[in-house]
């Protein structure tokens, strides 16, 4: 089995152990990461490090490691992973103080590191005919939602909603705008521009979303807007997909229960993502 590494040591997954009184355990005091390999090859990894530096400074915790050192954890989890294309999560916790207090532990503690590695679960050739299905729910989350926190609950709650409902992604309604998914960023077709939330508190900048608004703004084909997406347009859409690490473009062709557009991935969908996978071919490390 794959090791891990924790603390600064390559362990096997059982013999990582985090205390009772750790801060990620007690408060979800911490941040993570996901960044994904492609046939052994790491994708936007760069990006992914200086997010994960960002969501460590807003909360106050020094990062544990150099761009270099994590780059060299990178390198092994996905060079001993029994799997081409390869997650590694990563998270980082404000650590284990002596006993339990609101408050930031004074003086500080060392952080608790841990990243590991597990196959990327293909999208099934019939999602990618047809496409899912995507429920819309309240976003119940906090303020600051541009943080990578370890506190998913609404995001979990949501999740098991659109599970429980027969859907692949829920996509989260705040105050009237259609904001992001449970676990991805959204992006709709309406009147002929490709629509996605603004970078802000309220969604997370995704970096498989940031880097399909470059792509198709250097493409310069297509209008790209960085807009609020109010709730009720959505259904006017001709065309919605979600973006995240694991799952690239994944086109949604029925939220609740009305059909987006034909009821099949659309023709900007179809292009965009092609275009996408080419870049992923084309990397080398970025």
């Amino acid at each position: 089995m794959t090791q891990v590494f924790f603390n600064g040591d390559w362990v096997a997954p059982e013999q990582a152990k985090v205390s009772v009184f750790d801060r990620g355990f007690l408060f979800g005091d911490g941040v993570y990461e996901v960044i994904p390999a492609f046939n052994k090859k790491l994708f936007g990894a760069a990006d992914h490090l200086t997010r994960l530096a960002r969501s460590l400074a807003e909360i106050d915790i020094i990062n544990p490691l150099t761009d270099a050192q994590w780059h060299a954890v990178l390198d092994r989890l996905v060079a001993e992973c029994d799997s081409d294309d390869v997650s590694i999560y990563i998270q980082v916790s404000r650590g284990t103080p002596p006993k339990r207090d609101h408050a930031y532990p004074n003086p500080p503690v060392a952080p608790t590191v841990l990243a590991s590695a597990s196959p990327i679960a293909p999208v099934s050739p019939a999602i990618r005919e047809q496409g899912a299905r995507a429920i819309t729910v309240p976003d119940w989350r906090w303020q600051r939602c541009d943080i990578k926190s370890v506190n998913l609950l609404p995001n979990i709650m949501a999740r098991q909603q659109a599970v429980a409902a027969g859907a692949m992604e829920a996509i989260l309604v705040r105050e009237g705008i259609a904001l992001e998914g449970a676990a991805s960023n959204l992006f709709a077709v309406i009147d002929g521009e490709l629509i996605t939330a603004p970078l802000g508190p309220h969604i997370l900048g995704g970096v498989t979303r940031n880097r399909l608004v470059a792509m198709v703004r250097t493409q310069g084909q297509l209008p790209m807007l960085e807009c609020p997406i109010p709730f009720d347009r959505l259904f006017d859409a001709s065309e919605v997909f979600m973006t995240s690490s694991t799952r690239d473009l994944l086109p949604i062709t029925r939220i609740n229960e009305h059909a987006v557009g034909s009821g099949l991935p659309g023709e900007i969908w179809a292009t965009l993502n092609h275009d996408f996978q080419q870049l992923k071919l084309q990397r080398d490390r970025v």
